[in-house]
């Protein structure tokens, strides 16, 4: 979420029109991908036994399943805004996934993240284990960065009395 913080910023440095709230759509983005992990509260078999048919939430953590859960999310605004939503969304989704394939894995390989399209899973980048800390820090000190230039940004811009 602090790397969609970061991305949103510097994308509202480059394009004024965008908001706080555009800022927020790349932060709820970044975290697309981990909705799949609403079955820890509804497992794949409840939601199967109720609807009567083979399921599974893994599939939301995948390019496709991020871009289905971004389309979705884009019925909430107007339709005059949806493309730029959808746009922001999908930063903050790609973003997940790009980190994603950093993380340190046993196989080497990461999750198939272009499922249903391929099978492949590309190599990880063998960057940091989802366990460390240090990505947290980094992430943070980088948003605190951002924060602090958006603010003088701003005060820069108002003029005084």
């Amino acid at each position: 979420m602090l790397v969609g913080y970061i991305l949103g910023t510097l994308l509202s440095f480059h394009y004024p029109r965008l908001r706080s709230a555009h800022v927020t759509l790349v932060m709820a983005g970044a975290l697309v991908p981990d909705l799949m992990k609403i079955q820890l509260l509804v497992p794949d078999g409840l939601v199967a036994h109720v609807l009567g048919v083979p399921f599974a939430w893994s599939p939301i953590h995948t390019l496709v399943g991020s871009a289905l859960v971004v389309g979705l999310g884009a019925l909430f605004v107007t339709p005059a805004q949806r493309p730029l939503a959808v746009a922001l969304l999908a930063v903050g989704a790609g973003s997940h996934h790009a980190l994603d394939l950093l993380l340190v894995t046993a196989s080497g390989d990461t999750y198939a993240v272009f499922w249903p399209l391929l099978e492949y899973r590309p190599p990880t980048g063998d960057l940091y284990l989802s366990s460390d800390r240090w990505p947290a820090v980094v992430a943070g000190l980088g948003a605190l960065c951002v924060r602090i230039v958006a603010h003088r940004r701003d005060t820069d811009r108002t003029p005084l009395e």
